[in-house]
């Protein structure tokens, strides 16, 4: 008969913990809050090449929506809470440049692009904040700093001259 074993729920150093939350928290924050900033321009998109713009808030939205829960979870898989209800979303989210009503699908890509430079300085925080830390938590911050930028670079693309 053998012994049970009792496995902790994390393998994690408790200051690695820590510094992941730290530095990806806002992270997380602001993806949720770019998630419900572009539905918004989703919805009240207007104007030129009003189709393409319209998908690719919706393409936006899923990545930001796929890259918050990437970074959540390995903050819970470090053992850590995250709080990422609606009350710390907005907080986080109250800089941002879309509006409330219809706009202009150039105005609108210019908000977004404005939301996602924000998360940007965050995610470079992140970035050189866990390079000696915690280097797997470094990967997810890196993971998600490449996929903003390709979503930005497409933004871009639709206002560029």
């Amino acid at each position: 008969m053998s012994k049970a074993q009792t496995v902790s729920t994390t393998a994690s150093d408790p200051t690695v913990a820590a510094a992941a939350s730290q530095f990806l928290s806002p992270v997380v924050l602001g993806l949720q809050a770019l998630t419900i900033n572009t539905k918004q321009a989703h919805w009240h998109v207007r104007g030129a090449n009003f189709v393409g713009v319209h998908e690719l808030f919706d393409t936006i939205v899923a990545h930001a929506g796929d890259f918050a829960d990437t970074a959540a979870e390995r903050i819970v898989a470090l053992g850590l809470p995250i709080d990422a209800r609606v009350k710390a979303v907005a907080e986080k989210g109250a800089g941002s440049e879309v509006p409330a009503g219809f706009a202009q699908s150039s105005d609108l890509i210019r908000n977004v692009i404005a939301d996602i430079d924000a998360i940007l300085v965050d995610t470079k925080a992140a970035i050189d904040g866990l390079d000696e830390v915690d280097l797997t938590s470094q990967d997810v911050a890196i993971e998600i700093m490449r996929g903003l930028e390709k979503d930005r670079w497409f933004l871009v693309a639709h206002i560029a001259e």
